[in-house]
């Protein structure tokens, strides 16, 4: 059936502001050259597209070769309530739809990657019982569930907790959506042609082919990240911003460090899968259960403050001598020592490479930076990746999530609506007290505190908003038309 116009509009308002903003990166951005697929066969496991992209790169940014590997250019994070009832008579229509975007477009970068997961409303919606029976559980005889609601970081804002931020200083929203799409291709024209079928406009790659999608659900945000290196300064200049000079012109990060590294996140999707690998088992799913090859997806929207930690002169952010490159390098991995430290001038282009190694010096490094042991100057100080890696990995050192962030632009959640870099986060995990147990001892607000560490050197905190965050669980592939909804 055609879609009405009513959710035309509706659907508009919430998609249209990344349609408009993928034709601006379009204008800086360029398209990458990219080999034919290896595999033939779709993945189970959604999220693992590793034999679909290019293989990694060394990339020597002034440092020394590093090794890192490149998705998609532009990623949309779609998210949505349900407007139907999940049975198994939605089932296949949601299949369908699903199924339509693939006919039209390749499962490649220069076409479409298209994942679909699903928040605890969703499974509230379907009798508890069945769900019970499906979703496995955390593998230390607690009885809590894989999935679980999203709960808040210890350095978000939230009523009570004492914690303030110096410019974004908004309160984190834990949300209620069914469904998350996740869209991610190399194309904005394929991008833009899915979202407009998406909302309602009944053609897809050309063709006459109703929206059907648009009639199970009613979009709640859609959110654009976009990740290719210089692409983040290009944004910067393009839109005048007062740090453009600093963002380095290589990095694909606001804050001018690589974030995808190949030693950073797991080499493949089942290692983070329910059913796990042998580097770790964290749930009691077995190969053939229902959601083995499911994991956790969990989704955060976050404001960057890059006045901050672009300053300068610490007029801005308070620290003596600005934020030099050599400050923001221990930030971001450690102090014991310093991975780089920088050119003579710690300011223009970053001050310093982009691509640094992300080692593993072991669960207590963290400890052992807060203690000022071997650190730089004596200071006690906490680094972002080192503080991660408290619990970040199995005991082989095997990393045991799969970061997939990258930068935004724009103005949700902005108090006074100005368009803002963001960190578009989201990152595949095996369950979601994995995800919360990490991202608390990223905080490290024990070592801050045990340690005497000021909070001015406390890896990226004061300089990241998150201001929405919620889990999702994404199906294999065999399930992903609204699971167990075949049994309603």
């Amino acid at each position: 059936m055609p879609v009405s116009r009513r959710t035309v509009l509706k659907a508009g308002g919430t998609i249209g502001a990344t349609v408009a903003s993928l034709s601006l990166l379009e204008q800086v951005a360029w398209k990458p050259l990219r080999g034919t697929a290896e595999a033939a066969t779709l993945p189970d496991i959604q999220f693992d597209i590793g034999n679909f992209i290019a293989p990694a790169l060394n990339i020597d940014d002034g440092a020394g070769p590093v090794t890192a590997r490149f998705g998609p250019v532009y990623t949309v994070f779609l998210t949505a309530v349900l407007r139907v009832v999940p049975n198994h008579s939605a089932q296949p229509v949601l299949a369908s739809g699903l199924n339509t975007i693939e006919a039209a477009y390749p499962f490649s970068p220069s076409g479409i990657f298209t994942f679909i997961s699903y928040g605890v409303p969703y499974f509230n919606r379907l009798p508890a019982s069945l769900v019970a029976a499906a979703i496995p559980r955390l593998n230390d005889g607690s009885g809590r569930f894989a999935l679980e609601r999203a709960t808040p970081s210890p350095t978000d804002v939230v009523a009570g907790n004492g914690i303030t931020k110096r410019k974004f200083n908004v309160p984190v929203r834990l949300e209620n959506n069914d469904v998350l799409f996740t869209l991610r291709s190399d194309s904005t024209a394929i991008l833009n042609d899915v979202l407009n079928w998406l909302r309602g406009s009944n053609v897809l790659n050309g063709r006459i082919v109703p929206s059907i999608l648009a009639q199970l659900f009613s979009f709640t945000s859609s959110r654009l990240m976009f990740q290719q290196r210089g692409l983040p300064k290009k944004v910067a200049q393009q839109n005048g911003l007062s740090f453009a000079n600093q963002v380095r012109d290589t990095s694909p990060m606001w804050m001018s460090f690589l974030d995808q590294q190949t030693n950073g996140s797991a080499a493949s999707g089942n290692i983070v899968t329910f059913a796990g690998s042998s580097h770790a088992v964290l749930t009691t799913a077995r190969p053939g259960n229902y959601f083995d090859n499911a994991a956790i997806q969990h989704l955060s929207h976050n404001i960057q403050d890059l006045e901050s930690w672009y300053d300068t002169n610490g007029n801005v952010s308070g620290e003596a001598g600005g934020e030099t490159y050599l400050e923001r390098a221990q930030y971001m991995f450690r102090s014991n020592p310093v991975p780089n430290r920088g050119a003579t001038d710690q300011f223009t282009n970053a001050g310093g490479p982009a691509f640094l190694p992300n080692l593993f010096n072991g669960t207590g490094d963290a400890a052992a930076n807060a203690q000022a042991v071997n650190t730089e100057a004596g200071e006690h100080r906490l680094g972002h990746l080192s503080a991660l890696q408290r619990s970040s990995r199995a005991a082989d050192s095997t990393p045991l999530h799969i970061r997939m962030d990258g930068p935004g632009f724009d103005s949700l959640d902005v108090p006074d609506g100005s368009r803002q870099p963001k960190l578009q986060f989201t990152v595949f995990v095996p369950t979601a007290k994995f995800f919360a147990d990490m991202r608390r001892n990223q905080a490290s607000l024990d070592l801050q505190a045990a340690n005497n560490v000021d909070p001015q050197d406390n890896g990226l905190e004061r300089f990241i908003t998150a201001t929405r965050r919620q889990n999702f669980l994404v199906p294999p592939r065999r399930h992903r038309a609204f699971p167990l909804a075949e049994f309603v």
